[in-house]
């Protein structure tokens, strides 16, 4: 069998642009696959750091009017990635988010500017450009949702699909009145087809219409047919068959804190003593006074009631009457974020915070803190805290979601064992994050004990290695026929 050919389609990728995980993923995995003899091309919309990191490329086809407006598909390489990008300037060339306006709201747009990336995405598949022809098609989030139905609805023969979900909590749902508008047929505003609660579903669509499901973890593939399925578990569990969980990984020539250029000193898992000058030089950055003795709590998330950030917030006294300190970088929704703003004025000394998104300063906060808190409401796969086991830091994880698969925790059967990496607490809530962070303690007061949980953290593979090898399977298998 040749090698697969496979078109990746996402409306962002590391390190062109980026707003959360699915950019890492769609950023890393075409390399994870090469070494699995798969070929990945990323069709991508064309955002002005897209054409800037493109650079010279090719100019495949032009569109008359794609979605409103003249457009032109290009061909290039960019940050090790084959590229195809779509110059739309009337619904790409905008500055800032990819998703929001200036005034912080969806682009109004934001239908016709993704659906004109799933149309593209589904005529490359369905041979528009026969040297472009690929064998499988995966389409990334609700932004590419509609790519499964437009090869569904087009009366052609089509390469398999399959609809990857990062985050079930982002759903693209719009008026039917744009069904025309965005080329759909009347007969696919249906339950088995793109209607959603009178609207139409972009993700509902491609998880009704694609040939295979994919999500970033087996736990969260189970626990969105349940209680985690925002609406959509139903439809999820018609299609169990057909819907498989593969962790994520993480990029490790990007997170390497033996080679890390962005932190004070580099270390790695025979040299683990060479970490404290990072503890040492992001207390000096953050103004936390030094402390050796002092567990330093970290937080790299999104400052949301799913990252369960409010919660930290309520627990917050626990912390500080454990005598630890506490360093927070993100930013999110105004209450919260204004919350630990407040946190950082009333604690000075004990909490510090940057509030935006700086990704050296990342790579500074998982070198330097003890422990990084992820106590997420629920968690798809979760790349923080496997930069943390990475990187030493030992993960605090709500027991969910990929969190769940990732962090093994360190209870006492564990540690019997030898094999804990971190701290698992369950139900959600402030009073277990609470019993967390004492045990979390408890634990650095045993110095021997939190060296060998640290080594097993680092010594974890949280590489893409075994994802690859599960999707370029999953590929294989579609190519051969292998439907559910």
């Amino acid at each position: 069998m040749s090698p697969p050919r496979v078109l990746s389609v996402a409306a962002e990728a590391f390190p062109l642009v980026k707003t959360g995980g699915l950019a890492d993923v769609a950023g890393a995995l075409p390399g994870a696959l090469a070494p699995e003899g798969v070929a990945v091309t990323t069709l991508l919309p064309g955002y002005p750091a897209v054409l800037t990191g493109l650079g010279k490329a090719e100019t495949v086809a032009e569109f008359a009017a794609l979605s409103g407006g003249p457009a032109r598909l290009l061909a290039g390489r960019a940050s090790g990635l084959d590229l195809l990008v779509i110059d739309a300037p009337h619904l790409f060339g905008r500055a800032g988010n990819p998703y929001l306006g200036p005034d912080g709201r969806d682009w109004p747009d934001n239908a016709q500017r993704f659906a004109a990336l799933a149309r593209v995405g589904a005529d490359i598949a369905l041979g528009a450009w026969p040297a472009l022809h690929p064998d499988v098609v995966q389409a990334h989030d609700w932004q590419a949702g509609l790519l499964p139905a437009y090869l569904a609805y087009s009366g052609q023969a089509h390469p398999p699909s399959v609809m990857t979900v990062h985050n079930l909590a982002f759903q693209g749902w719009f008026p039917a009145t744009l069904l025309g508008a965005l080329g759909l047929p009347a007969a696919s505003f249906a339950l088995d087809g793109v209607e959603y609660f009178g609207g139409i579903g972009f993700l509902k669509a491609g998880l009704m219409l694609a040939d295979r499901i994919t999500t970033v973890s087996p736990s969260y593939a189970a626990e969105i047919r349940g209680e985690a399925g925002m609406g959509l578990e139903g439809l999820l569990r018609t299609r169990s068959a057909a819907l498989v969980g593969i962790l994520n990984g993480i990029d490790e020539q990007v997170w390497n804190p033996a080679t890390d250029a962005a932190i004070a000193a580099s270390y790695d898992i025979r040299r683990l003593r060479r970490r404290g000058a990072n503890r040492a030089a992001l207390r000096a950055r953050l103004g936390l006074p030094p402390a050796p003795e002092a567990l330093l709590f970290g937080v790299v998330s999104r400052l949301t009631w799913q990252k369960g950030l409010d919660l930290v917030l309520e627990a917050l006294p626990t912390l500080l009457a454990e005598g630890a300190q506490l360093a927070v970088l993100g930013t999110g929704e105004p209450g919260i974020e204004q919350a630990f703003r407040a946190a950082v004025t009333d604690h000075p000394g004990a909490v510090a915070g940057v509030f935006g998104y700086d990704e050296a300063l990342a790579h500074q906060m998982v070198a330097g803190v003890d422990a990084l808190l992820v106590p997420s409401r629920f968690e798809p796969c979760g790349l923080t805290q496997l930069c943390a086991l990475r990187y030493g830091a030992l993960p605090v994880v709500a027991r969910v979601g990929g969190l769940a698969d990732t962090v093994i925790d360190a209870n006492p059967m564990a540690l019997a064992a030898g094999i804990g990496t971190g701290v698992q607490f369950a139900p959600t809530t402030a009073a277990m994050l609470e019993v967390a962070i004492r045990r979390t303690a408890a634990l650095w007061r045993e110095p021997a004990l939190w060296i060998r949980l640290q080594r097993n953290a680092m010594a974890t593979d949280v590489s893409w290695r075994g994802p690859a090898r599960a999707y370029a399977q999953l590929y294989r298998d579609l190519i051969a026929g292998g439907l559910p």
